[in-house]
């Protein structure tokens, strides 16, 4: 970061007026051949300023290879999004998705990793030099070294290689913690967006609704290195009707039989920023998420005179100006 003095000192950093706490969702317990181990607990922390409120959780979900830090800071240390949120009143819970962050991970008992996460994949996403014009939003240095972008892909570790595997594992360990603090919307970002299909295939009655925040798309599309999202805009299955039982017949299937009945009559909110490659094929996610039951719409941040942003838009300089709409969404429910 470019402040120099200790953080501690820095006297704009909110003070804490809330309450919080973390806790971890177990794993299976799993033989391995140093002995029993979990596979893939699930790391959570918590923060609500009143707990007496009525205001739904939310339950914020980051994107491929990073973790809930994401959603805390922004890489020049300012408040981060999940900020935001608890101040008008939300209930919010970050999660590190499992065997990101705080999640641990061992090859043994998830599975084999897939390639590091390098500058150059960080250049790709968040910050590509091509677009250094329009992403003026980012305001910062875009190379090794570059202080904030240091912090940003300090952050970012290795998927699962096997990415249905990863998103299975991720809902199943979402869907139970619904069961603990019951009906809360899902906030995701890039490929956390499919963990949150997921999740409402899995606990239709428990997500009330979803704000996916440039999610990983369009439907069918293969990520080089990451994988393909076989079953239309997830690699894990999902439930459709009438039953569509491979990924093939999914594909083949006409774009207005794909009903989804974890999604059906579901409010989705996709936010998408206007100097993204992610921007490009949104309304294709739209469509599809709409054909499939849901009540899907778009935010586009310039169309809310909210300009230059990448696909970290949480991220960069502006950053509590993308969060607005999500807010004015969220209040207006």
């Amino acid at each position: 970061m470019t402040n120099q003095q200790a953080p501690h000192r820095d006297t704009g950093v909110p003070a804490v007026t809330s309450r919080r706490g973390r806790f971890w969702l177990p794993g299976e317990v799993v033989d391995t051949g140093s002995g029993p181990a979990q596979r893939a607990p699930l790391y959570v922390e918590w923060e609500v300023k009143d707990p007496e409120t009525t205001r739904p959780p939310l339950v914020l979900i980051h994107g491929g290879g990073g973790q809930g830090t994401d959603w805390l800071t922004t890489v020049d240390g300012r408040p981060g999004w999940a900020h935001h949120l608890v101040e008008q009143g939300y209930p919010v819970y970050v999660i590190d998705r499992a065997g990101h962050g705080r999640s641990p991970y061992h090859p043994e008992v998830v599975g084999p990793m897939g390639p590091p996460f390098t500058y150059p994949a960080a250049q790709g996403l968040f910050a590509p030099p091509e677009r250094a014009a329009e992403q003026t939003a980012w305001v910062w240095g875009r190379d090794p070294g570059d202080p904030e972008f240091d912090q940003l892909t300090a952050g970012f570790g290795p998927l699962p290689a096997d990415l249905g595997y990863s998103q299975d594992l991720d809902a199943t360990r979402i869907a139970t913690l619904l069961d603990q603090i019951g009906p809360a919307i899902l906030l995701t970002h890039s490929a956390g967006g499919p963990v949150g299909w997921v999740v409402a295939d899995r606990r239709p009655d428990l997500v009330t609704a979803i704000i996916a925040v440039e999610p990983m798309g369009p439907a069918f599309v293969e990520f080089p290195g990451i994988g393909r999202l076989d079953w239309g805009l997830t690699a894990a299955p999902v439930t459709y009707e009438p039953p569509l039982d491979s990924p093939v017949a999914v594909e083949q299937a006409r774009p207005e039989t794909r009903r989804m009945p974890g999604l059906a009559g579901k409010e989705v909110l996709l936010v998408t920023g206007g100097a993204s490659m992610f921007a490009d094929f949104a309304d294709d996610i739209v469509t599809f998420l709409n054909h499939g039951g849901a009540d899907a719409t778009r935010v586009h941040l310039p169309d809310h005179g909210i300009d230059g942003n990448g696909h970290a838009l949480m991220n960069e300089s502006n950053s509590a100006d993308t969060v607005q709409p999500v807010l004015d969404w969220l209040n207006a429910r």
